[in-house]
């Protein structure tokens, strides 16, 4: 999926988060949004895939030659952010047969394969309540980077995840890069070094802008 951005500007009451970004996302590269904590940097990914309003400019969405609607392009997207909520009322087996109602899995890849590469077969009947919040976050980025989706959006991925979880996020996130548009924010080196394109959330800051 491509992804332009034109004269794209936010502000929320009378501070702009970001103004006047123009950049075009190209379909199958991966591109990391960076800057300081509380820069904007999720505000950004957010108003790139559609799910907050821009103040000014515009936002438009391509896939394999054709015009994507805005309101259409959740279908089109996997997300994993430490702030996006699970059902923690369910087991592992019922949050993935769940959700991958709405959002298959990649072609050839069954829930117990998912379950597999996780390494939590032993709590495959688990409720995800009693997750650590480690184990959280690696199900949230399982289920994004193994989803069948053309893009993929990941803010702060390793978030909550000790030095083997870093390692396993960094071993699936090139497994599942081939075909895809990525957009992922974050400040820290490991999470992005895959990425071709970077972006600086404040060389498009308010004093950036006059």
């Amino acid at each position: 999926m491509q992804i332009t951005a034109t004269g794209l500007s936010k502000r929320f009451a009378q501070e702009w988060i970001f103004r006047n970004l123009t950049h075009t996302f190209r379909a199958g590269t991966a591109t990391a949004i960076l800057g300081p904590n509380g820069a904007g940097k999720s505000t950004l990914l957010n108003t790139l895939s559609g799910q907050i309003l821009p103040t000014a400019g515009t936002v438009g969405y391509e896939l394999h030659g054709h015009t994507v609607a805005v309101e259409d392009v959740p279908t089109c997207l996997a997300f994993a952010a430490p702030y996006l909520e699970l059902i923690e009322e369910l087991s592992l087996t019922e949050l993935i047969r769940f959700h991958t109602r709405f959002k298959p899995l990649q072609p050839g890849l069954t829930p117990e394969q998912l379950i597999a590469c996780m390494y939590l077969e032993k709590s495959r009947h688990k409720l995800v309540r009693d997750f650590s919040s480690g184990m959280k976050q690696r199900l949230k980025l399982a289920l994004a980077l193994y989803a069948d989706t053309p893009l993929l959006l990941l803010d702060e991925p390793t978030t909550n995840l000790d030095r083997a979880g870093v390692a396993w996020y960094q071993e699936h996130i090139r497994a599942t890069l081939p075909g895809r548009t990525v957009l992922l924010s974050s400040n820290v080196p490991e999470e992005y070094d895959f990425c071709q394109e970077h972006i600086r959330i404040t060389d498009f800051g308010a004093q950036a802008a006059r």
